[in-house]
């Protein structure tokens, strides 16, 4: 099936609690939002359950995590004015989650539900790592998942020879100077999570469930693309640049690396089609266009700000905490500089299956 390209007016890179809710992720998202809720409208004309469960996977715990299941709830409830059914709500994410936010939230959350009977939203958390089981058997009649599922869930064992030294010099993500054997680790650990998410997705849902997934990706088959890869090339030269001026030791960056992954759309549908529980309804890649989105701010700041929210706990980890203002703001000038050159476009793809 061919791929639709949808222009959007903004960026952005990546999942956590604070990207998930940027100008970036929050404008990406609210613009492909509308695919969401026909999504749920057509689960709802087609399930006779008197009970719909929804999983938001990667939900975080920023106000954006409740205010899609609003939308979704009040999107069943106008399908089916006359057959409300209850409604199943699990929100997963790592344990590391502040789960404790969401349900701070939740009085105000059944407030705002004017037209629902509170007592019939139930709604839970579910601790883990989507690349494996976490709900019951065949309890799901929707799925979606935000800027997550571009996060590998670890660092490619195969890029590391049989020392333990990365064979990824110099570089924190695949780049055009990688070994092809750094590519290759990279793609081999993509195919590992992505068929075990379809295939334990395809044991919770019901036959029929369907599921929308929002991940970042790449247009061409080369891996090192300009595009959200890119944006990694610049991070490892704004830590390089840090390595330069005596502020990080080169040792500490020669053992960075990132649990990312960009796929295109070619290997997004070779892997549904060969783990073969699901049917691709729709899948649109949105090509980011530069433009300045409020506040003032250069684009390079507030991509800066994204990936700052996908990075830091890992960057601070590794490297400290004294950085992280130095090394975000070399990185927000140097995505303008690159941008003045060319423009840089993030891919972001919009998948729907449907569970067969």
């Amino acid at each position: 099936m061919g791929v639709e390209k949808v222009f959007h007016m903004t960026g952005g890179v990546g999942e956590t609690s604070y990207s998930r809710n940027s100008s970036l992720q929050k404008k990406a998202s609210d613009m492909m939002k509308h695919i969401i809720l026909e999504t749920v409208e057509e689960v709802c004309l087609t399930t006779k359950s008197k009970s719909i469960g929804i999983a938001d996977l990667g939900c975080s715990s920023g106000p954006n995590t409740l205010s899609n299941v609003k939308e979704i709830i009040e999107t069943v409830q106008r399908t089916s004015p006359n057959n409300i059914p209850e409604f199943l709500v699990f929100l997963n994410d790592l344990p590391t989650n502040d789960f404790n936010a969401i349900f701070q939230a939740l009085p105000d959350f059944r407030h705002q539900l004017k037209s629902a009977v509170p007592s019939n939203i139930y709604i839970a958390a579910y601790p883990g790592s989507f690349y494996g089981r976490l709900f019951p058997d065949h309890c799901l009649h929707f799925i979606y998942s935000t800027y997550s599922l571009h996060r590998l869930s670890r660092i490619p064992p195969g890029i590391y020879d049989e020392q333990g030294r990365s064979m990824n010099k110099d570089n924190i993500y695949i780049s055009e100077k990688s070994s092809p054997l750094v590519s290759e680790a990279y793609f081999k650990q993509f195919q590992e999570d992505y068929s075990l998410f379809l295939s334990s997705r395809s044991e919770e849902l019901v036959s029929g469930g369907k599921m929308v997934l929002i991940l970042l990706g790449r247009e061409g088959l080369h891996h090192a693309d300009r595009g959200n890869t890119f944006f990694w090339k610049i991070l490892s030269k704004s830590l390089t640049n840090l390595v330069s001026k005596g502020d990080l030791e080169k040792e500490r960056l020669d053992s960075y690396e990132v649990h990312f992954y960009a796929p295109c759309k070619e290997e997004i549908e070779d892997m549904v089609n060969r783990e073969g529980s699901f049917e691709v309804d729709r899948l649109e890649m949105f090509e980011v266009e530069k433009n300045i989105i409020g506040n003032g701010m250069s684009y390079g700041t507030m991509v800066a700000m994204t990936v700052r929210a996908i990075q830091e706990s890992m960057i601070a980890h590794h490297f400290g905490e004294a950085i992280i203002e130095s090394l975000f703001e070399e990185y927000g000038r140097l995505v303008d500089e690159e941008m003045a050159k060319e423009e840089i476009r993030p891919i972001t793809f919009l998948l729907v299956l449907t569970k067969l």
